[in-house]
Formats: structure tokens, sequence, C-alpha cells
């Protein structure tokens, strides 16, 4: 299939809606093109990611298509052809990433309100015994796998530490960000942004946006600005933590005990990027944000 150029535009996009569109395309594939390229990844395994992408969206779109009518109707929809079609429809689905049990028990004990003192999780528990201690945290999250293994695994990831002299469990981070581990750092990549990325679509799509998808924008600033900035923009995700934590924890336990569907998930995330300006930065005029922005005349 021969490739073409990221600058070059088909003729079908004539419309602006449509330039603008594959500009978006561009400014979202860039920063995932150069993640593949630093880690070798090559063009033909993320093409083939994509075009997986295109008949699972097409499909969704079209859900109560016969059977004998599928893959025609994805077909016409992406532009694949229909053997194509036939062979990613019929492809093994790739497994989808499960939380592991001992991140469950570390975002546990940072947003369950009897963990917290004055606001803030307790930083040491008992190893063992009754609530409050690890153990009995350990088993109000899973039953299947041994408290002294999800306690191995957390001072693995340098999330906790065993303090030997009072027998008890230290709570090393209050965010978790694993280090050398690429699995769980591409799976936070995927997650985050790929929810990120949901949130602006849908809002782009449906007629009345429903998920909060805002940013401020400002350039002028120097370095040493920009460094100024970042502990002030870590603080206040901290006191979104803290202050949301608690209220998501209580309702998942409230859905629990009175036997609602729980059926719905929730992300709520906050970034931050800073670069130097180059030629051209993306930052469209309108997209129902704050935008804070010095031009030079």
């Amino acid at each position: 299939m021969p490739t073409q150029s990221l600058n070059a535009v088909p003729a079908a996009a004539g419309d602006e809606a449509d330039q603008a569109l594959l500009r978006a395309c561009r400014a979202v594939m860039a920063p995932l093109a150069r993640l593949a390229v630093a880690r070798g990844t090559r063009y033909a395994q993320i093409d083939d990611l994509l075009r997986s992408a295109f008949v699972d969206a097409a499909r969704e779109a079209h859900p109560d298509v016969p059977a004998n009518r599928a893959v025609s109707r994805v077909s016409a929809a992406t532009g694949l052809n229909r053997r194509e079609v036939t062979r990613l429809i019929k492809a093994d689905e790739a497994e989808v990433p499960k939380r592991s049990p001992a991140t469950e028990v570390f975002t546990r004990w940072l947003s369950d309100p009897a963990l917290r003192r004055k606001g803030k999780p307790m930083r040491s528990l008992p190893r063992q015994g009754p609530a409050p201690s690890f153990e009995s945290l350990a088993q109000s999250v899973t039953k299947d796998v041994h408290p002294r293994t999800l306690l191995e695994e957390l001072c693995r990831l340098e999330l906790a530490k065993v303090d030997d002299k009072t027998d008890a469990v230290v709570l090393l981070r209050d965010k978790f960000v694993p280090t050398g581990d690429a699995r769980r750092l591409f799976g936070f990549l995927g997650a985050n942004v790929g929810d990120h990325l949901s949130a602006a679509v849908a809002n782009v799509l449906n007629p009345t946006p429903r998920h909060l998808e805002q940013a401020l924008f400002a350039d002028g600033l120097s370095s040493d600005s920009v460094e100024q900035l970042r502990p002030i923009v870590s603080d206040q995700w901290q006191a979104l933590v803290r202050a949301l934590a608690p209220t998501v924890q209580q309702l998942i336990d409230e859905d629990a005990a009175n036997g609602r569907a729980q059926d719905h998930r929730l992300r709520v995330g906050l970034y931050a990027f800073a670069d130097r300006v180059s030629g051209t930065v993306n930052e469209p005029a309108e997209q129902g944000r704050t935008a804070t922005r010095r031009r030079k005349e």
C-alpha cells in the first residue's frame, strides 16, 4: 500500500472542517510517531493497529448490521478492502490490561476515608492486625492474593517499605508513577491519553459537550518562569486528589452496599506540558477553554 506524505491533504477533504480534522489528526499522531521511532517500532506495526482501530470504530458505529453484511458495511465506512476487513475482524482481540491488586491496594490506601488523618493518608500502618492495618487493607481489596505478596509488590514498585523496628508498612509516595517499569508506564500512557482524547472526541461529535476537557495556554515565558510554575501545578493536582478521592471511594462503597449496577468508570486527570516555542503552535482560536497568550506584533 503506497504511503502518503503527512503534509498531503486528500482531494476529498477540500472543505475547511475536513482540513481542520486532518491537522488535528497530525497533531495527535506526531508524538505517537516520536515514541514509536524512539522505541524502534516499525511503521507497519502502527499501520496495522490503525487499521484495526478503524474497523472497531466502524463496527461500533453500526452495531445492528447483520453479520453477513458487517464486512461490506465496515469496508464502505473505512475504505479498507473486504479481504483486509475480514482478516482484522478474525484477528485475536488484544487483551485488555487489568489493574493489578497491588495498584488497587495503593489507591485505596490513598483514598479510603478510614485511612486518612487531617485530610491526608496515614503514612504508616501496622503490618498485621485489625483495621487500620496493611493486612486488613489488603484483604478489603482482594482475598485471592496473600497480603504478604501484595506488600512485596508494593515494595518492588517503591510505593511502600517495611519498617522492621516497628513492624509497620510505610507509605513512600502519594501518587503512582512507577519508574523502571516500561509495561506499566506505557499502560498509563494509553489509559490516560486515551481517555483524554476520548473526552475531546466525544465533545466534538456530540451536540452537547458532556466531558470536561479544557486547557490554559500561555507563551512568552522564559525557562525560569516555567520552572517556577511546575510546583504550583503539582500542588493543584495534589489538592484535587485530596478533595476528590475520598468522595469517589465513598460513592463506590455506597453503590456496592446498595446493590446498584457498577457499570460506569471515571478518570479525572490534569496535565501540563512545556516546550520551546517552534514555528507553529497547536493552539486553536476557540476550543471552549481559557487561554492566556501574549503575541509579538
